[in-house]
């Protein structure tokens, strides 16, 4: 009996990480716009997201499609080049959707916690002006709370290599190579050649900001707002950069 669970749990192992997965956030429920829109997403950057591993957001939808729709949602995003995993977490509709689709619920992309009685917790609205000056001026934070500490990676990020920084910025001191990516809760700073792919505000953080001493991205990404590079523009090709978020509009400015 024991020889046969020796063998058995030779058999695999079972890790949980961080991967890289793109989100299409679903505002028509119209599976022949959304497969043309892909497709030219794919067509601009095919070695970006061609056969990339997406999730399928439904949440900014005022009603939660039917099977056959979202089926045709998914097909649409199939037959464009991409490849659907999974459902981003929602409501209990959504979750019982996608048991019955045979999908994972992916929480990464999740921007509303569903209470016990079935009820959404939004985000709290912004703070009028008479509320901001009742409330108590806020403390600052120990040194060391989690979060204030950067993350700092020296020396290269080889092609192929993946470099997240969990709830806290990302320093690298070296080259981002091509198809190397760096991900960041917070912001990236980058003392090097930025070749490959960065992504700021990972978990949606619209603050976040991108620097590089030698800008020479493939894509850049500050809270799912993203710009890809065919050919740079001569006025921030291998400049010292910082990108920032205007409202839905990622800029590239020289510094």
């Amino acid at each position: 009996m024991n020889a046969v669970n020796t063998s058995l749990e030779s058999a695999c192992d079972l890790r949980f990480g961080q991967v890289g997965m793109a989100c299409v956030r679903v505002r028509q429920a119209d599976a022949a716009a959304i497969c043309e829109e892909l497709e030219r997403r794919v067509q601009a950057a095919p070695q970006l997201f061609l056969r990339t591993a997406v999730v399928l957001d439904l949440s900014h939808l005022s009603d939660l499609p039917d099977d056959g729709m979202v089926d045709a949602m998914l097909e649409a995003v199939r037959t464009a080049g991409m490849l659907p995993v999974g459902l981003a977490y929602g409501t209990k509709e959504t979750e019982a959707l996608a048991e019955r689709m045979h999908l994972p619920l992916i929480a990464k992309f999740r921007s509303a916690y569903e209470r016990a009685d079935g009820s959404v917790t939004a985000a709290a609205p912004a703070p009028t002006a008479a509320s901001a000056a009742a409330a108590p001026a806020p403390q600052p934070a120990a040194a060391d709370t989690l979060g204030l500490r950067s993350q700092y990676h020296d020396g290269q990020v080889r092609s192929g290599q993946q470099i997240y920084a969990r709830e806290r910025d990302l320093v690298v001191n070296g080259v981002v190579a091509n198809a190397a990516e760096v991900i960041a809760d917070g912001s990236i700073h980058v003392y090097g050649t930025l070749r490959g792919r960065a992504l700021a505000g990972a978990q949606g953080d619209e603050d976040a900001r991108i620097f590089c001493s030698d800008f020479r991205a493939e894509l850049v990404s500050i809270a799912g707002q993203y710009r890809v590079f065919e050919q740079l523009p001569a006025d921030i090709a291998g400049k010292a950069v910082q990108c920032r978020l205007d409202g839905d509009k990622l800029l590239i400015e020289p510094l």
